[in-house]
């Protein structure tokens, strides 16, 4: 069995569609082809890809309640391309946003949904997830404190030649669980969607999110989007910075 993945994330590294979309790959198995969508130039390489696979699994972020542009100009080409080869293959999709709620991907399901239905493939089902952005942060967390425990272990070899420092350990111990919590719901849906895939059926379209409380949700999500902010360019990503005079 062949699933092809498609990364349709337009930023170049670190983005919470990578992050699901390793995830994803990790419960699928069989013969798994990944790929990244940002550009024209990557559909043709793309589509030959979809020759002789049995499923392709679309993991992208929400853009105005919608599919991204680049994303929507490759389902255009895919929807001929699948057309012209005979192509029936089983589409899922993982969706992310950056509000608390996975619902609000419920749109652009429809879309995925009317677009298998044009095309004459088959609408498999997917997986909505709220508070994207900072589930992706929860993976940096992690590679951090594993980072904090190796240099803390370092040191313990050092001053008292022990390769196991309790402190650290319990430490990063509670840390992990701790990261591991806010993705259950993710790592759930993941898992069982992985199923579906491998069996080539139906997943139906769940949503979930970050598991913590919503109001703790909004305090994080606004000083990290003011942080983000000032290092784009200004308040408000540059919304307050000088603007170059255009000639009319």
């Amino acid at each position: 069995m062949k699933t092809v993945f498609i990364n349709g994330s337009p930023k170049k590294r670190f983005s919470a569609s990578a992050y699901f979309l390793f995830l994803q790959r990790l419960f699928t198995g069989g013969q798994t082809v990944t790929e990244k969508l940002r550009t024209p130039a990557d559909h043709s390489r793309i589509l030959e890809q979809l020759r002789g696979a049995d499923a392709v699994v679309f993991c992208l972020p929400l853009y105005v309640d919608g599919i991204p542009s680049h994303v929507l100009r490759f389902m255009e080409e895919m929807e001929a391309f699948c057309r012209q080869n005979g192509l029936h293959l089983n589409v899922y999709c993982i969706a992310n946003n950056g509000f608390i709620e996975g619902r609000q991907n419920e749109p652009l399901m429809q879309i995925f949904e009317h677009f298998c239905a044009r095309s004459g493939l088959t609408w498999s089902g997917g997986v909505g997830i709220g508070g994207g952005v900072m589930l992706n942060v929860t993976r940096i967390l992690f590679v951090v404190n594993i980072g904090l425990l190796a240099l803390n272990t370092l040191l313990s070899v050092i001053n008292t030649g022990s390769f196991f420092p309790q402190e650290a350990w319990i430490s990063f111990a509670e840390n992990a669980a701790l990261l591991l919590y806010f993705n259950l719901g993710v790592l759930y849906y993941m898992i069982r969607m992985g199923c579906h895939i491998r069996k080539g059926t139906f997943s139906g379209k769940k949503y979930t999110r970050i598991l913590i409380p919503s109001f703790v949700f909004i305090i994080f999500a606004d000083i990290f989007f003011i942080i983000i902010s000032l290092f784009e360019g200004g308040l408000f990503r540059g919304w307050l910075a000088k603007k170059p005079y255009e000639k009319i």
